[in-house]
């Protein structure tokens, strides 16, 4: 190694935006998990062990039989969302609009919204202290008649990917695609 010089990384560091996200995110799954209404025992937070240990982002591809004009409907439509997720919530249309979802326990702004394309959110469970947010970014594709949402959620705690992860699938993919029946 020359002098002077520090080595790179082997992974990209992330931006302090994604950090921030993912962290939002993170928690809101966390939030969702505990809170659920429909569910009436009680989750322990499976904390990561391993190499997913520092992991602070996740991505996930999931298939709907939907157009992706739909999915982005479901998502940003206050009655579609309680419907599907089983708990009220209250969601702005609009570009820097409010939503809380899940009963009130995720709150949070719509950073980005590209209509049937891409939605971009910044999340905070209402447990959180104020200010601390991660990045939930759902991309729109259309694949025949159903549509890949890819899901790219930053900034969450270490530790924590072991609970978000598979709480994706069971707040949000499972319970979509059963409304979508």
């Amino acid at each position: 190694m020359t002098e002077g010089k520090i080595p790179k990384a082997p992974f990209p560091t992330p931006t302090r935006r994604q950090v921030i996200a993912g962290g939002a995110v993170a928690f809101a799954g966390l939030a969702l998990e505990a809170t659920n209404s429909n569910a009436q025992e009680t989750m322990t937070e499976a904390q990561s062990t391993g190499p997913d240990k520092a992991r602070t982002f996740l991505h996930q591809e999931v298939e709907l039989k939907a157009s992706p004009h739909r999915i982005y409907d479901i998502l940003l439509d206050s009655k579609q969302f309680a419907a599907f997720s089983g708990e009220s919530a209250e969601i702005s249309r609009e570009a820097g609009g409010a939503f809380s979802m899940f009963g009130g326990k995720i709150v949070g702004r719509n950073i980005e919204l590209v209509p049937d394309q891409r939605i971009v959110q910044a999340w905070r469970p209402t447990s959180w202290d104020p200010g601390e947010y991660t990045i939930a970014k759902f991309q729109l594709k259309q694949d025949g008649d159903k549509t890949k949402i890819i899901l790219d959620h930053t900034g969450f705690h270490e530790g924590d990917f072991a609970h978000f992860d598979p709480g994706w699938k069971m707040r949000y993919w499972e319970p979509m695609a059963k409304y979508l029946g």
